[in-house]
């Protein structure tokens, strides 16, 4: 056994002797709250490239804000964040991190490739530390509904990074449909060109693991495969089915959003994918999945119907004409009973039938920083939760993407959801795949 396999499988000999899956000592203190913030957030970022080095910038633009310690797997993509925070301390090992800096720090994030985000989460929160958390918030339903009830049984201050949500774009599309302006919203359809994902086979080499990139910690709960280079490492893993989540994962926590919030919604009651089907390894494109919801006082009498085209999936001719076919590559049409919201992803939404919204009064909103919202809050200077916290509004959301997820796994299958009991009632084989398969020593300590 080389050196190297030696101290990773003492580690997690470690760590499972410890009654744990994720830390070592630390972990004596679960349940206690972070020392209270004040004029310094203590912060540790997961992650140090990609989008990770995005949330660093933004996170470091406020004053408060201190980088006390990085974790990434990669030591050469790492570089970038070495060289603007000479001060941080450096780790490879995400654990370790943890063990060493525990005391050190009130507050992370969480910017890793999806099957990481819950496991680091979970752990960094049973610390009782606050949390900034990609979307989607896990990358199974089952950490998905940990992580919101960790963050409302410690009382932290979370926040999913869609952006967007905090944006004037988005909170307009809120304050129209509440307004009245559609009147009561009757459907939905949402959309992304974006084609993450890959229909052919693993190819069948091992290539050779670049110096100071660390395979077996990127893999994580995943099971062990050979390294292949380009093909999961960096960026396409969000292709994989052990990895990322797809098209809809990378984008249906942004494009939901905004009528998500707008209509008051919580669970779907059933949802369904015409296809095609995800292979073994990998996630298709072109899907496209209905939901039903549970009507809510902004959606006309009954259940409401909602639609995700991507890939090369469009709405239908007769949807697009009611926005006069300017239908963008992302967002959502949202149709009410008196007229028609066009919502394009980062873009200001438009009101139709053009001329009988000629001279109509959009609201105007005060400008929100998704950021600075949460450093705010987890240092606790505003008193009050950020708006796409976990327990209240993320995890919700991220259930009904990560739902729709699994449904392209069961093409052509209606599956009715029990959000109480976190459970597909009428399909034993996709109720299994609510949660994932852990490697040994890896299961979070949160998942039953």
């Amino acid at each position: 056994m080389s050196q190297k396999c030696s101290h990773l499988t003492s580690r997690r000999h470690f760590i499972k002797s410890a009654g744990i899956t994720a830390l070592s000592a630390p972990f004596v203190t679960s349940g206690l709250l972070a020392n209270p913030p004040s004029e310094r957030l203590r912060h540790a970022s997961f992650g140090a490239s990609g989008m990770a080095g995005a949330d660093i910038g933004s996170l470091s633009r406020n004053k408060h804000f201190e980088l006390v310690a990085v974790a990434d797997v990669d030591l050469k993509r790492a570089e970038g964040i070495r060289k603007r925070f000479p001060k941080a301390k450096f780790y490879q090992d995400w654990r370790e991190l943890l063990d060493k800096e525990s005391k050190n720090i009130d507050s992370v994030n969480v910017s890793t490739p999806d099957h990481m985000h819950g496991p680091i989460g979970l752990a960094a929160m049973d610390l009782g530390k606050h949390c900034y958390g990609q979307k989607p918030l896990a990358q199974n339903l089952r950490e998905c509904r940990a992580m919101a009830e960790m963050a409302k049984k410690n009382k932290l201050m979370t926040q999913m990074g869609i952006q967007i949500s905090s944006a004037f774009t988005e909170r307009l599309v809120v304050s129209l449909v509440q307004s009245g302006a559609i009147g009561k919203v009757t459907r939905v359809h949402s959309f992304s060109s974006k084609k993450w994902g890959d229909m052919g086979p693993v190819p069948q080499k091992e290539d050779k693991i670049p110096e100071g990139f660390d395979w077996d910690l990127w893999l994580g709960v995943a099971k062990h495969r050979p390294y292949i280079a380009g093909y999961y490492h960096p960026g396409n893993w969000r292709k994989r089915r052990d990895f990322g989540t797809g098209t809809f994962g990378d984008m249906g926590c942004h494009i939901f959003s905004g009528w998500y919030r707008s209509l008051g919604l919580t669970s779907p009651l059933s949802v369904v994918s015409h296809g095609p089907a995800s292979n073994e390894h990998n996630w298709a494109i072109n899907a496209k999945i209905d939901y039903v919801f549970p009507s809510t006082k902004y959606t006309k009498d009954g259940n409401v119907s909602v639609t995700w085209y991507d890939g090369n999936e469009r709405p239908p001719k007769e949807v697009a004409d009611l926005v006069n076919g300017k239908v963008p590559g992302q967002g959502s049409i949202i149709i009410g009973t008196e007229g028609v919201l066009l919502a394009p992803h980062m873009s200001t939404p438009t009101l139709y039938p053009g001329q009988k919204y000629e001279g109509f009064k959009y609201p105007k909103l005060e400008p929100r920083d998704h950021y600075m919202e949460y450093v705010e809050s987890a240092r606790g200077a505003s008193g009050k939760k950020p708006s796409a916290n976990f327990d209240d509004y993320s995890g919700p959301l991220t259930e009904t993407v990560l739902l729709g997820c699994l449904a392209t796994l069961f093409p052509g299958e209606r599956l009715d959801w029990d959000t109480e009991k976190l459970k597909v009632t009428n399909n034993v084989k996709a109720d299994l795949q609510v949660g994932r398969d852990y490697r040994d020593g890896w299961k979070p300590k949160a998942i039953i």
